[in-house]
């Protein structure tokens, strides 16, 4: 377990999941897991009590993404389904929203899915084509587009959808969310084949004039960005969350290995060729977690613009430490490292998403390079 700077009580927290992560392992059952995550209180750590959360915030539900993923069984959709889905109605929701929807949410009986990428529209969310439109008969929206790489759509109640909508004043599109239940008429979806391991299944959808009805609008249809961004922020932590874990996870792999396998005198550990690569990845981690847990504070403290900055620092760094650790740990046991025994072969593809997913490492670039940097940009 790492030696942090929390507080008394995220320690309690990071060792009451680590020991539960410890007894399922890395043959766990997602649904099994799920549900005992959800029975002790981990799945609503960050969301209100009044609605059966734990009052806590991101930096609560990234420590039990990451101990999750430490012991080789992390929930992807906790990143989707509370961080995201369950942030954005948490802040923005009207009252019937959050009565409707929290409460399942935080005790794991109820999940979400997001929808924002589309087959045009990747890390340009300006190009976004989704589109809703009032019915001026009913008052009802009507949203019509396509998403690509939705995880959990299949196992979610509804999908919270990012769509524009023109600004009557301007004409311009703004981006707004909406709720579209899982069997909304005009919904469907296409399971895309992955040669990427991993319980929660991808999906492209299809979303053809669905109907709905004027409540299914998260929050104010003027705010835009402010509302998206009050998930994506949540996102990039959690996925940082969920890279450390898996990194570590394969750290602790090959440093078992190497502290046992000897090949001449002493183990294989001794030798500085495969003890300093090691201790870089441990580094690496170690540093990664740290600007993860400002992002999380940031986030948590309201600051939304500190928290963008800290949030893409902390899943680059996040993903970068990831690749690096597992790519070290197969290293490490030769070719044990792509047994199935070992379990460290299928990590190598789960890296990579780190790097490519919510946004890739080179638009986290070019946004500290404009953001924080100030240098002009080329697009």
């Amino acid at each position: 377990m790492p030696t942090t700077l929390e507080s008394e009580e995220h320690k309690v927290l990071r060792a009451a999941v680590a020991a539960l992560g410890k007894r399922h392992g890395r043959t766990y059952d997602r649904e099994a897991l799920w549900s005992e995550a959800a029975k002790l209180g981990y799945l609503g750590v960050n969301l209100p009590e009044a609605y059966g959360g734990g009052g806590g915030g991101i930096a609560e539900l990234s420590i039990v993404l990451e101990e999750l993923g430490a012991a080789g069984c992390p929930l992807l959709m906790m990143v989707v389904s509370p961080a995201i889905c369950g942030t954005v109605i948490a802040r923005f929701g009207t009252d019937a929203q959050k009565q409707h929807w929290l409460p399942g949410l935080a005790d794991g009986t109820r999940t979400m899915a997001f929808g924002i990428t589309e087959p045009d529209a990747g890390s340009n969310s300006h190009r976004i084509t989704t589109t809703a439109r009032r019915d001026p008969d009913t008052g009802d929206w009507l949203l019509t587009g396509r998403k690509v790489f939705i995880s959990g759509v299949d196992i979610a109640d509804a999908t919270l959808i990012v769509g524009r909508t023109a600004d009557a004043r301007t004409g311009h599109l703004k981006p707004c969310l909406f709720i579209v239940p899982r069997d909304a008429e005009g919904f469907t979806r296409r399971q895309i084949d992955m040669e990427l391991n991993a319980a929660e299944k991808q999906f492209e959808l299809t979303l053809d004039d669905i109907r709905l009805p004027a409540d299914a609008l998260v929050g104010d249809e003027d705010a835009g960005l402010l509302q998206l961004f009050a998930g994506l922020n949540p996102e990039r932590i959690m996925t940082a969350a969920f890279a450390i874990g898996m990194g570590r996870h394969a750290l602790a792999r090959a440093v078992e290995y190497a502290r046992d396998r000897t090949v001449w005198k002493a183990p294989i550990g001794a030798h500085q060729a495969i003890a300093h690569p090691l201790a870089q990845a441990h580094i690496d981690l170690e540093l990664a977690r740290l600007m993860m847990q400002k992002a999380a504070h940031l986030y948590d403290a309201g600051d939304d613009v500190g928290a963008g900055e800290a949030a893409n620092m902390a899943k680059y760094a996040a993903g970068e430490a990831c690749v690096k650790a597992v790519d070290q740990a197969v290293h490490t046991l030769g070719g044990n490292g792509l047994t199935r025994e070992f379990g460290l072969a299928s990590l190598i593809t789960a890296a990579r998403v780190s790097r490519i997913a919510p946004v890739s490492r080179e638009m986290i670039l070019n946004y500290v390079s404009h953001q924080t940097l100030g240098l002009p940009k080329s697009y």
